[in-house]
Order: C-alpha cells, then sequence, then structure tokens
C-alpha cells in the first residue's frame, strides 16, 4: 500500500492507495505545530479505524505547500513507518516537463495535479483546484507543464467581504436560490455564486482559446461538484486528483 499526503494550507488531505485505487481518505486541519510523533500517532488511529497497520504501508508520497510541516513528516515517515518519503518537487520524475521561469518556486500540489491530469486524462489539459486559491494548472500538448493561474480561494472571497464590511453578514458558499436575491444573504449567495462561476469560466475560455478545443478540463477540490454543476467547460470532477498524482511520483521515484 501507498500512503499519499496533500499538505494545504488550511487542510490536509491524506489516502492510502493500492496501485491508483483509493482504498480511503481523510481530511485534517492543517496544523503547522504539530511534531512527528503527533503526526505518527494520528496516522496510526486513523490507519486503524479501517483495519490497517503501520507496516502494510510500503510507500509514502507527501505534496507540501506549507515548509513548516515538511520535517517532522519525515522524522514521522521514518519512526513510524521506517520508510523515507516521496515529496513532489520539480526535481522529482514527474512523468511531465517543467516548463517556467523559476521550476522550483511551482507549488507541489498544482505538480501533483498535472502529473494526474496529463496522466489519467491526456494533454493538453487544464486543472481548476479550487483550495485555499483557485489555481488553474496548465499541461500543453507536449506534456509540459507551463504555469497557469492563481486567483483567490472562495473561502477568501467570503471572509474578505465580511471583514471588510460592517454590515454584511457572514455566509456559506451555495447555489442561489434566484439570481435576483430580495434579502441580503441571498444577495450575497448569488453575486458570490456567479462571480465565481463566472470568472472560472471566463478564465477557461481564455484558456481554451490558446491551448485549442480539444483540451480536456479536469475540476478537483472542495467546492468542484458545486462549480462544475454551474459551469459551461467543466465536465470531469476528480476530488482526489491532487492524491492521485501524489501516488504516481511517489511510485515513478
Amino acid at each position: 500500500m501507498l500512503l499519499a499526503l496533500d499538505v494545504g494550507n488550511t487542510n490536509v488531505t491524506i489516502g492510502v492507495f493500492d496501485g491508483l485505487r483509493v482504498i480511503t481518505s481523510w481530511r485534517l486541519q492543517t496544523d503547522r505545530g504539530q511534531t512527528a510523533d503527533e503526526w505518527g500517532i494520528k496516522l496510526r488511529q486513523l490507519l486503524s479505524m479501517e483495519g490497517l497497520t503501520l507496516d502494510q504501508v510500503q510507500r509514502m508520497g507527501i505534496s507540501s505547500v506549507v515548509p513548516a510541516v515538511d520535517e517532522p513528516l519525515a522524522r514521522m515517515s521514518r519512526r513510524y513507518f521506517s520508510r523515507e518519503p516521496m515529496f513532489v518537487s520539480a526535481e522529482a520524475k514527474l512523468g511531465i516537463t517543467v516548463d517556467v521561469d523559476n521550476p522550483r518556486e511551482v507549488g507541489a500540489d498544482r505538480l501533483a495535479n498535472a502529473a494526474a491530469a496529463a496522466e489519467l486524462h491526456g494533454a493538453p489539459c487544464v486543472v481548476v483546484d479550487l483550495g485555499t486559491a483557485v489555481n488553474f494548472d496548465v499541461v500543453s500538448a507536449e506534456r509540459a507543464f507551463v504555469g497557469g493561474l492563481i486567483s483567490p480561494g472562495i473561502g477568501m472571497s467570503i471572509s474578505g467581504l465580511y471583514q471588510k464590511t460592517a454590515r454584511l453578514p457572514m455566509v456559506d458558499f451555495r447555489p442561489p436560490r434566484a439570481l435576483i436575491g430580495r434579502n441580503t444573504v441571498d444577495c450575497i449567495h448569488s453575486g458570490l455564486f456567479h462571480s465565481i462561476t463566472g470568472g472560472i469560466d471566463a478564465i477557461l475560455d481564455r484558456l481554451l482559446g490558446e491551448l485549442g478545443a480539444g483540451t480536456r478540463i479536469v475540476a478537483t477540490g472542495g467546492q468542484a461538484e458545486m462549480i462544475a454543476s454551474a459551469s459551461r467547460h467543466i465536465r470531469n470532477v476528480d476530488p482526489d486528483l491532487t492524491l492521485k498524482g501524489v501516488a504516481l511520483v511517489a511510485q515513478w521515484n
């Protein structure tokens, strides 16, 4: 079995793989102060809940955009799993090339997305990753990660609207009941939903114009299903795409 971890700014997603089949997965809040032992104990408990043991894990792959957790995770892997973890980076075998100005600055999650999308869906392709930020990760027809776009995430938009106004309430993200809201909460729901989904489609319009109409579009992340339901372009949703990319890179390396 392979254990894959995707460490984001908000959440850590953990998946247990048999090949590329996800056996089970969990989503935890990112804790930058967690020690190697705390990571090890938590993972042992999670595996035990599914009837799995530490010694069944033969490989570990990690995608992290939070440098503070990298060393504790590496020590945890060595101590609890007796494995040297594979960290996704531009120096790893990705199944694609990295053709950007500075490959080392590209987030590991974006590389994992690009690797998984190219391998599983074909190239050219665009991954729309709806996380703390909304990332558009682009792989060319030549299977090269060529960059993309980064915009504020849905949570940022909601919290920014709440924090920078005196009387607007905090809301969740959901499809609106109607385009024209008849109360403040409905107005916010409609404004958020249509500005975000419309903005994503507008960016995809431009990307498809540059890459060609045959470009595959894959969405992943917490609100991917909801966004896809209103998008003119998103037809493929894979909530485990980043973890699959981590698993692929760990197997290739």
